[in-house]
């Protein structure tokens, strides 16, 4: 019995122990995923904060005395929109397992556009009436310059004796002959000006707004060989009236001048013909294997929150304008033009393009037009090159040399900051 009793007394520790092991890996266990769940929360934390207090600089601040340079469209006017209500709603997280496929929609002729980025390109342009979309191919490039490229490949005959003439009309932008010739392809050639061409086989490239005058500008040259590109990137509220919806056979468009973010990189053609559409696919298929979808992704929450922007009011009948964004971008173009033919009247040696305007479908009255860029004339017979005139004062410019235009004139960005802006039109004023 006494035996018995001592195995008893055995069993029931063993069984205590057993217990207590279990209860103490338990706990042990519970305060492991505790702090492990802390340590990721923090860690979360850490990745979340340095996303938001790390961007990248961009272009340093301006002082009273700064070289203030208006060289290059660089639409940073636009961030104190971007920073208002409505940021919130053009705000995008990318989980880190999407957007890992080189693919996006395999039955789509343009296999690397995102459905998304495609969606929200139809419906601005259905908001805004100023392009077509019933009938036509989206395509979406590296910026409109990729599609720029694209284009000439797709429309150069692959067989040609001799390349095939590119020709704008003169002031014509001032990169279509360096993207022309950058690759030296047999396929195409820069060929200058439109207006002095002779010939019927050609490549027109139509830029209206114009870049760099902001005058409407139609095909110039009439031929049944000929073929056009229509770089609409400033056909927007906020630089001209809409006047009429249009339906060429190319249309190129922009993030960056259509709601100022040009760091996305990301632009986009509406094209009529399948074939071509098919020619411009794969030229972006073989440069560069497709189009970021994280930029994609990005354009169209962006694009969405613009058009919902204008949805919302309509819908609830809300009043003012602070989500709406050709209304904010056009009143700050409308100011910055005034301000700007004010310095010009002030200093007495420069001048302007006539203003312009035009019923606009899109706002449904009459405005004029806010180029995009300032086509600045010095009439002032000693300066003789007015882009190194400037630089003396400290405004760097772009020469009409480079637009096929004289050196007495200069193309000069109109939507960099307001600081930037602010200091460029006094000291304009005060040059005699």
């Amino acid at each position: 019995m006494a035996r018995d009793n001592g195995d008893g007394l055995a069993a029931i520790a063993g069984r205590i122990g057993v217990l207590g092991s279990v209860a103490l890996n338990i706990v042990a266990l519970a305060i492991y995923l505790r702090g492990r769940a802390a340590a990721e929360k923090q860690a979360s934390k850490k990745v979340k904060k340095a996303a938001a207090v790390a961007p990248s600089s961009g272009k340093p601040p301006v002082a009273c005395d700064s070289v203030i340079n208006l060289d290059h469209g660089d639409p940073t006017m636009f961030e104190p929109f971007w920073r208002g209500p409505i940021g919130e709603s053009a705000t995008l997280v990318i989980p880190g397992w999407q957007t890992m496929s080189y693919f996006s929609d395999v039955g789509n002729l343009c296999w690397f556009l995102e459905p998304s980025f495609e969606r929200e390109v139809r419906r601005l342009h259905r908001l805004v009436g100023n392009a077509a979309v019933e009938g036509y191919h989206v395509l979406v490039g590296t910026g409109s310059s990729q599609l720029f490229q694209a284009a000439l490949y797709a429309l150069a005959p692959p067989t040609a004796d001799t390349p095939l003439s590119v020709v704008s009309t003169t002031p014509f932008y001032s990169m279509y002959p360096p993207l022309t010739d950058f690759l030296s392809s047999g396929l195409y050639r820069w060929a200058g000006d439109a207006n002095t061409f002779d010939g019927d086989d050609y490549i027109e490239v139509v830029c209206s707004p114009s870049n760099p005058d902001g005058s409407i500008r139609e095909a110039v040259l009439k031929s049944k060989s000929g073929k056009d590109i229509h770089d609409l990137a400033y056909y927007w509220p906020q630089y001209t009236p809409i006047t009429q919806m249009l339906a060429h056979d190319i249309m190129l468009f922009t993030v960056s001048k259509c709601t100022g973010h040009a760091g996305t990189r990301i632009g986009w053609a509406l094209v009529k013909d399948k074939e071509v559409a098919q020619k411009m696919s794969k030229f972006m298929e073989q440069s560069t294997i497709g189009v970021s979808k994280d930029a994609q992704l990005r354009a169209a929450k962006v694009l969405g929150a613009v058009t919902d922007g204008y949805e919302h009011q309509l819908a609830t009948a809300a009043g003012g304008d602070a989500n709406l964004l050709f209304h904010y971008a056009r009143r700050k173009m409308a100011h910055r033009w005034c301000a700007l033919r004010a310095a010009v009247a002030a200093s007495g040696i420069f001048s302007l393009p006539n203003e312009v305007a035009g019923f606009c479908t899109f706002t449904k009255d009459t405005v004029t037009s806010n180029p995009a860029f300032a086509w600045l004339r010095c009439e002032k017979q000693e300066v003789e090159d007015l882009e190194s005139f400037l630089r003396e004062n400290k405004i760097i410019t772009r020469s009409g040399t480079k637009f096929g235009a004289d050196q007495k004139v200069v193309r000069i960005s109109m939507v960099d900051t307001d600081e930037a802006f602010g200091i460029f039109v006094n000291r304009l004023a005060a040059i005699k």
